[in-house]
């Protein structure tokens, strides 16, 4: 398996699918693709209280539809009829917005000109985080709300580890504490550090075979490194125990690793993070006193 680059934030904004790929926990109606004389089939009940949602989108889902129930690729064209103004019963207006929904969303591209149509896109892991990161933005969960899935996770992530990493990428994880193993000279390089401890775990995540699970991993740091008041701890002085506890639980970890010892991987995974979400809640009630 070769060694994937370490996890590092966005720099600038992009339009994802992400949307599309949550569509399915909307709680309000969506119209499927169905024949319209197909009332007698039940549809979900609309949640009282529910946002009543526009035409366009209700179009663009139904595409959508389309395309997962055809199992269409990346690259693929999405055939002509499905987005048929008259076949869909709606206005040409009507239809280009749900078609810039569903570019909006990265689901589908349009090209222009000879050979050119509507064609299905991807989005990639970094533009997914993205968006989710702003949608907590407004409304971020706590410290507490965070390492509690951590703790849930990445135990199983490290552990799920075991007999599957390469040479090359040891090199890569050691590579990640490398940085961060001298005591720092001034607040940005304390930063700085701070944010390559997590790199070490984004780089254990983005290693796993389980996609689902390394993706919720850098979620959940990228969601830490956006929080106002862990940027605050970040730049903080750490205890010189503190960075020895946590360089030494990542060496431990990496020896676990190369011992094919899935315990003691899952073991020192649980330790670290039980006493990384103890220091920073502790450190965050300091910080608004």
């Amino acid at each position: 398996m070769c060694a994937k680059p370490p996890f590092h934030r966005l720099t600038k904004p992009t339009e994802t699918k992400i949307i599309a790929l949550l569509a399915t926990t909307r709680t309000e109606t969506i119209e499927t693709f169905m024949p319209k004389n197909a009332d007698h089939i039940a549809r979900p009940a609309q949640v009282k209280g529910a946002k009543k949602r526009k035409r366009p989108d209700i179009i663009a889902d139904q595409i959508r539809e389309q395309i997962v129930t055809a199992g269409l690729k990346m690259g693929e064209r999405v055939p002509a009829d499905w987005l048929a103004a008259d076949k869909l019963g709606v206005s040409r207006g009507t239809l280009r917005e749900a078609l810039k929904v569903l570019e909006f969303q990265g689901l589908t591209a349009s090209k222009t000109g000879p050979g050119g149509g509507v064609f299905v896109s991807v989005v990639s892991d970094d533009d997914a985080l993205r968006i989710l990161d702003n949608l907590f933005l407004s409304k971020p969960p706590s410290i507490s709300d965070i390492y509690t899935l951590r703790k849930a996770l990445e135990p199983e992530l490290a552990a799920s580890l075991v007999g599957k990493l390469t040479a090359e990428q040891f090199a890569e994880l050691q590579s990640l504490i490398n940085p961060y193993e001298d005591e720092p000279k001034s607040a940005v390089e304390e930063y700085s550090q701070r944010l390559a401890e997590l790199d070490f775990h984004a780089g254990l995540a983005r290693m796993s075979e389980n996609r689902v699970l390394g993706f919720i991993c850098i979620f959940l740091l990228s969601l830490l490194r956006d929080k106002t008041e862990c940027r605050a701890i970040y730049s903080e002085p750490t205890p010189w125990w503190m960075r020895e506890t946590g360089i030494g639980y990542q060496i431990r970890l990496l020896r676990a690793l190369k011992a094919d010892d899935a315990e003691r991987a899952r073991t020192i995974m649980r330790e670290h993070m039980t006493e990384a979400e103890k220091f920073m809640l502790e450190r965050a009630v300091l910080a608004a006193t």
